[in-house]
């Protein structure tokens, strides 16, 4: 379902009105914030000076630091007397990255996720389970406030109590679900602990995942366990751009549609920061052309992906991100190689005998990189064949190797053995970072 006649724009409408929307925003920061101010002068450029899109590249890049340095308020562009709500991320470090709404930004909100949620299936008569953590994190609430626009019943679970979460699904006749790729597998694991088959005992057809990368080799792990004909789509967003909302997989599963007409992306060479043409990969950068309370300029998300301009037969002409490779600051540089632990679970989940649950390690011993890869067999009684376990450990060695073109030791485990989770998964421990 297209849910907003904006999604079917043509190209020279979606940039006209992405044009208009730029210059208003860019001359409403220059007056009103004033580090972005400061940063456009130091660069040379005046709000003025925007006259095409391609201008959009004169403008300097804002990142979390940015953010950090003027906490909590410093880039708002509204009074707070004007604001409606306050989130912040959650950083593992220092202060966190703050984001503020007013009560036309809240709305937008609401429209955005309403459309990806439309796109990825969901219905006005779906009971949807939210087991995203409420409180400063922007998943939660975003989604709520976006399924209750398409209409459907929402169940505020949060996360934790998988039994319980279980429970409410039964009960509840629960047929979406929306969660982390990784807590949607630990669900389904404790349903069949629970002698409850996903697939068959519960009535969950659409899964609405985000928060943390999804693999397709994940994807096909999810289908195993909830269904075959599963709707299982992956959504984009960032605490500091809105939340989720800003792209989002229609069910043609072609990369995620951005919502054009709010924001506009550009990919870069992550170390010059010169724009890459289209179809080209890089980090992703977003710039906030509606937003009231903090219109984000130009914004370095760390992500990685690419733009794919292409008609997607859904019928929807915005702009589709592919599915991300991974994060800039996510990259392992190990023994002079760039390794993105998403590749490492690829291997993994692909080859047989291996569940889907593993950990990452890296450490320095004698001034060389190890890189120490912990999975889970998918049956305990492998654990019992030493032959078994030996030609499966082998062949793990062999297919990391191909890929990576590095060496790894395997610990292979029992299962239910490796920390789960119910939020965003920490897969990798990077040792060296302690080490002096």
């Amino acid at each position: 379902m297209i849910w907003a006649k904006e999604e079917t724009l043509s190209r020279k409408e979606i940039e006209a009105l992405q044009l208009e929307r730029l210059k208003n925003t860019v001359q409403r920061v220059y007056d009103n914030v004033e580090p972005y101010r400061n940063k456009m002068k130091e660069a040379g450029v005046k709000p003025q000076d925007i006259q095409t899109l391609q201008d959009l590249q004169r403008l300097p890049f804002t990142t979390k630091q940015d953010m950090r340095d003027n906490y909590p308020y410093g880039l708002f562009a509204v009074s707070r007397k004007n604001l409606r709500r306050i989130h912040a991320s959650s950083g593992t470090t220092g202060k966190p990255t703050v984001v503020g709404y007013t009560e036309r930004d809240l709305g937008v909100w609401s429209e955005c996720v309403a459309r990806l949620a439309a796109a990825a299936g969901a219905k006005e008569e779906d009971v949807a389970q939210i087991c995203f953590g409420y409180g400063m994190f922007t998943g939660a609430l975003g989604l709520h406030k976006g399924l209750e626009k398409v209409g459907a019943a929402i169940v505020p679970s949060s996360t934790g109590n998988t039994e319980k979460q279980l429970m409410y699904m039964k009960d509840f006749e629960t047929t979406l679900l929306v969660a982390t790729p990784s807590y949607a597998m630990r669900i389904a694991e404790v349903a069949k602990d629970l002698g409850i088959d996903p697939k068959k005992d519960l009535k969950v057809k659409t899964l609405v995942l985000g928060s943390e990368l999804m693999t397709e080799a994940m994807r096909s792990e999810l289908h195993k366990v909830w269904g075959e004909d599963a709707c299982i789509t992956q959504n984009y967003g960032m605490s500091e751009l809105m939340g989720p909302g800003v792209s989002g997989e229609c069910q043609e599963l072609c990369g995620m549609h951005v919502n054009e007409d709010h924001f506009i992306p550009e990919v870069i060479d992550p170390k010059t920061g010169q724009v890459l043409p289209p179809g080209e990969k890089g980090e992703l950068v977003v710039t906030c052309i509606t937003k009231e309370a903090l219109p984000l300029i130009r914004y370095r998300t760390r992500d990685i992906t690419r733009l794919m301009y292409d008609a997607c037969p859904c019928g929807r002409t915005t702009v589709r991100m592919e599915n991300l490779s991974g994060r800039t600051d996510d990259m392992l540089k190990i023994r002079g190689v760039n390794v993105f632990p998403s590749q490492i679970e690829e291997v993994l989940i692909k080859t047989e005998g291996i569940g889907p649950n593993y950990e990452i390690l890296v450490e320095r011993k004698n001034h060389s990189d190890i890189l120490t890869i912990k999975v889970e067999v998918e049956a305990e009684q492998m654990m019992d064949s030493y032959g078994a376990l030996e030609q499966l450990e082998h062949r793990l060695k062999e297919r990391i190797r191909l890929v990576l073109g590095l060496d790894a030791r395997i610990q292979l485990v029992s299962p239910n053995t490796l920390k789960r989770f119910e939020g965003k998964a920490k897969r990798v421990t990077d040792l060296r970072e302690m080490m002096i």
